[in-house]
């Protein structure tokens, strides 16, 4: 019998997402919102097929999630995601309250979760989610880097 995580678990559910992203064109992330050991909200990136600019894999996850349990207060909720958040996503997920962020693979460019910047430890902030990263880096790291070859082949 495989040992695999719940960390491990919960990522290949955000890996799945990113790859419907893939199919649709888009950045391929993902993400999923998990409370009490249940997926109460998903996402992909939608930004060119909803031109959203605010349409990341987590916004959309954190909307659902919040959707699912009629609050925007996730509280003991962690979320998946398979690239570290941007700012945006990671002021979101702080100010829902989300207490644990997962994340695949670092953000060299916008990374808000301790590469770049580090709003989770933020004093600014009232919450400070725990986060881990590094979760099946490498699966999310080969959708990626693949994405990005096949789009630079296309110029």
């Amino acid at each position: 019998m495989s040992s695999i995580s719940k960390d491990e678990l919960y990522m290949r559910e955000a890996l799945s997402e990113a790859k419907k992203a893939l199919a649709l064109g888009e950045v391929p992330i993902g993400c999923v919102v998990v409370l009490n050991d249940r997926v109460i909200g998903r996402g992909h990136n939608i930004r060119e097929s909803e031109g959203d600019p605010t349409a990341h894999a987590e916004m959309v996850a954190l909307r659902r999630a919040a959707k699912s349990i009629g609050d925007w207060r996730l509280d003991g909720a962690t979320i998946y995601v398979t690239m570290e958040p941007c700012i945006m996503c990671a002021a979101a997920i702080i100010m829902a309250r989300v207490e644990r962020i997962v994340y695949a693979t670092k953000n060299d460019k916008f990374g808000a979760c301790g590469t770049v910047w580090n709003l989770p430890d933020d004093p600014a902030f009232g919450n400070h989610p725990v986060v881990k990263g590094g979760v099946l880096e490498n699966e999310a790291k080969e959708i990626l880097d693949n994405f990005f070859r096949k789009l630079r082949c296309e110029d």
